[in-house]
Parts: C-alpha cells; structure tokens; sequence
C-alpha cells in the first residue's frame, strides 16, 4: 500500500496540477518533492536540453479528485488466454494413441514477466526521505553499527553526483543521534567568477612584488618557478587593488623550516574591510625512497642512535598560497594540481579575500549592536537597581519606626509604674529625686515614639556602587563591560 502524502507534497501536486505558476516557491526543495511524487507515478518529470519540466499523471488527477492512489494492479497474471502446453486432452490422447502416431512433445512457452522496478539506491532514498522532512533528518537507530554506516553513506552521497547544484549536503554527530540536513549553497559558491588574468612578464610590477624582487632570493624559491610566483602574486595583488583592498609587504624574507613552514610570516598581507589576511607562497616538494649511502649504512651499524633518511625531498615546480586571518570560506590553500593550475584558482582567491572581508564587516557591526544591547540592558538594570535600593530604604525605614513605636510603649508603660511606685514615697528628697527621673523618662519617651513626629516619606541618600549591587542580578555597577 503507497504511502499517504505528506502536507507539502499535496501542495506540490496541487501547483503541477495548476499549471506550475511562477512565484510559489522558493529554492529547490519543490524539486526534491516532486522527485518523490514522481517515483509514486502522480507526475512525471522530465529533464530535455537542460530545462526541467514537471506534469500531472493520471493517478495524480485521481489521487487529487478522491484523496487516494489507484488500486494496484495484481503482478504475474495476464488476461491473455493460457497457451497450449506438452498436456493434451484425454480425448486427444487416446485418438492420438489408436491412430498409432507418436504425440510430438510441444514446447512450454513462458509469458513475459513484467519489468523489475530498478531498487533505489541509498543516495535516492535519502534524498527522498530529506524531502519529506522539510530538509532535515536524525538517525536514531538502535544498533550503534548501523548508525556509524551514515557518516559513509552522507560522504558516498556527496560524491555521486544526484544533490542539486543548488544543495548541500550537511551532517554531524548531534546529542539525539546523526543529524542530516540538506541547505541551500550559498550564492557565492554559485557566482561566476571572471578569470584574474596572469601577465606574460612584468615590465612594471606592483610596489610589492618590487620589495619581494629586492632579495637574492625571493621566498626562498628556485629559479623555475621564481619568476611565475611574482606574476601571480602581481596578478592577485592588481585584482585585489581594483576592489579597494589594501596590501603591503610582509614580514618573512626566507622559507621557514619544513616542519613550521605553514607557520611562518607571511609574504604579503591584503585587507578587506578591516580583515586582514596573511598570505605565504610555498614551494612544493617532490618525495623519493632514500637510497642509504656506504657511511650512513656503516655509521648505522656503529652506532644506534643513527637514523638512515626514508624518504628524498626535492624543490618541484608547483606552487601553494597558503592565506590565514578571517573566517575561512572555500579554503585556506590553494596549489597546482594536475587539471587546475594556480592561474585558474586567483578568481576564488581574490574571492575569498573578500568573503573574509565581508565575514569580518558583519561582525564588527554584530559586536556594535550586541554591546549597544548590552549597555541598554545594563542602563535598565542600573535603573531597576535605583528604584528598588529606594523602595529597600523606605522599608528600612519603616520597620525602624516600628521598632521605636514598640519600643517607645514599653518605656511608657514603664513610666507609668514608676508614678505608681513615687507615689508611695514619702515626701522628701527621695521623692523629689524619683518625680524629676520620671518628668526625664517622659520627655525621652516623647521623643522617640514617631507618632509624636511629622509622618512623611524618608529622603533617599544618593546611592553608592556598593549599594546598587545587591539589587543588580549579575550586573556590574560600574559599567556593561566589567
């Protein structure tokens, strides 16, 4: 039984059958879906002279007028009337037999079975499976191994050719499993770029290709290529200059060690849009077997500590850009391959100058909106801070009172036995000495209970950095970026 369709692909089939009108879609993924209708056969797509069209079947006007697919036909059986085979009729036979002639046997004659459906690579069935899930699935199968065959698959996938020009094919290892998910490539992957031309020789070269001349031996490089490396580099450096890149000269005068060469300083440098990017011109290395000499062999059998070479390195005549800073886009290095020569690659250099240069730019006013965001939201803390240290101070000042209200009616009640006892004495010093500590306890009651005060809203103290930090939540009083 076919499967039902998803939502977006009865909206795919619903655009064919309207004709495929202009607008509706966005990208490619429309194209993916209707791969998938096709291989149900409710379209059918064709792709003649590079144009691709698309067109409704008739069990996709059925699916779309009943909301069903077409019931199968059954397979192996076919209406045509049985052939005869080698068994005839009894009757036949025993005339056959009186007559006294020999049947002749009659050969079995097979039917044409119907044509197998060609299986669906793995490749396919990704691809159909991504579409049908917006462009994004996660293998979660339970068998470890058969989660570790996907990182191969994807790979495979990559190289066969069947992702649409305008998709990549992205995957990695995420917390629920292998996440696959299928983006469109960005557009700069898809512009063409025009070629860097290379001069033949350099009647007046750049001013840093002159510094680089300066040398006795620029970049540490042979003589066979020596003179190539300058074009390229006056090449790269006129394109770069056109676009308003800036460039001066670097810092290395030789070769680095083999071992650190990729670290070393670099040749040259072009910046774009503030981002610099380093850039160092490497001569590649040709490797042979090493074949041992009599001394190293004699002094290896003296000595143990004497390692006979594997390999031979010689200088060759191909050439590496190895260009660091920024965010890298297509590469890091570029060189001489057998079907690409350096000369073809300066357009996705000069490219990726910029790209870096661009990279660099939205970033910058990343940084600037984000910290704009961030002193706004610290100004709004410091503002709640303020407003809570003063309603803090009122509450401070409340229970203040309180305390002095209570405190005050102890001492009154006090004071009131004390008449009570004052009465009792007799008249003399010692009753005069109690009524005047009592007419004092009275006027200190007096003052401290605060109902006998004006009742008003406390003044607030400005406060202190130190004050505002227990009502920040995290935030530095002194500013956004402590």
């Amino acid at each position: 039984m076919p499967r039902e369709l998803n939502e977006r692909q009865q909206q795919v089939l619903q655009w064919v059958a309207r004709g495929c009108p202009d607008g509706v879609w966005e990208g490619t993924g429309h194209k993916l879906s209707c791969q998938a209708l096709h291989s149900r056969g409710l379209v059918k797509v064709s792709r003649r002279q590079g144009q691709w069209s698309v067109a409704l079947t008739k069990a996709g006007q059925q699916y779309l007028d009943h909301g069903s697919h077409p019931p199968e036909q059954p397979r192996g059986k076919d209406t045509a009337p049985a052939p005869q085979t080698g068994i005839q009729p009894p009757d036949v036979a025993k005339s056959k037999e009186s007559s006294g002639q020999a049947a002749a046997p009659v050969p079995v004659q097979r039917t044409n079975s119907l044509p197998r459906k060609k299986a669906k690579t793995v490749t396919e069935q990704l691809l159909e499976e991504l579409a049908e899930a917006g462009g994004r699935v996660v293998k979660r199968e339970a068998s470890g191994r058969e989660t570790e065959k996907w990182p191969i698959r994807v790979a495979a996938a990559r190289r066969s050719g069947k992702i649409p020009a305008t998709k990549q094919l992205h995957a990695g290892w995420c917390r629920d499993g292998y996440e696959i998910r299928l983006v469109d490539t960005p557009a700069w992957r898809l512009a063409v770029l025009p070629p860097v031309p290379v001069p033949a020789r350099l009647p007046t070269p750049h001013p840093v290709v002159r510094a680089l001349q300066a040398h006795p031996q620029p970049m540490a490089l042979t003589k066979a290529v020596q003179s190539r490396a300058l074009r390229l580099i006056h090449a790269l450096l006129t394109a770069t200059q056109r676009l308003g890149y800036a460039n001066a000269f670097g810092t290395a005068e030789s070769a680095p060690a083999p071992h650190r060469r990729r670290n070393g300083p670099p040749h040259f440098t072009i910046t774009a849009q503030g981002q610099r990017c380093d850039f160092l011109i490497l001569q590649e290395q040709d490797r042979t077997d090493h074949i041992p000499t009599k001394k190293e062999l004699s002094d290896a059998e003296k000595h143990s500590w004497v390692r006979i070479p594997r390999y031979d390195h010689s200088p060759a005549e191909r050439l590496r850009f190895c260009v660091s800073g920024g965010l890298p886009h297509r590469a890091g290095e570029w060189a001489d391959t057998t079907s690409r020569p350096l000369e073809d690659q300066l357009a996705e250099i000069v490219q990726e100058v910029g790209l870096r240069g661009e990279a660099a730019e939205r970033k910058r006013l990343a940084d600037l909106e984000a910290a704009r965001e961030k002193r706004l939201q610290w100004e709004a803390a410091m503002q709640r801070a303020k407003i809570d240290f003063a309603e803090a101070a009122r509450v401070q000042h409340l229970e203040a009172q309180e305390q002095a209200w209570r405190r005050a009616a102890g001492l009154a009640e006090y004071v009131d036995a004390l008449r009570l006892h004052a009465e009792t004495l007799a008249t003399g010093p010692e009753r005069d000495g109690a009524e005047a500590w009592i007419a004092w306890a009275i006027d200190h009651v007096e003052r401290l209970n605060p109902l006998n005060g004006t009742l008003r809203l406390p003044d607030i103290p400005e406060p202190r950095a130190s004050d505002l930090q227990p009502f920040l939540h995290g935030w530095n009083p002194y500013g956004p970026g402590y």
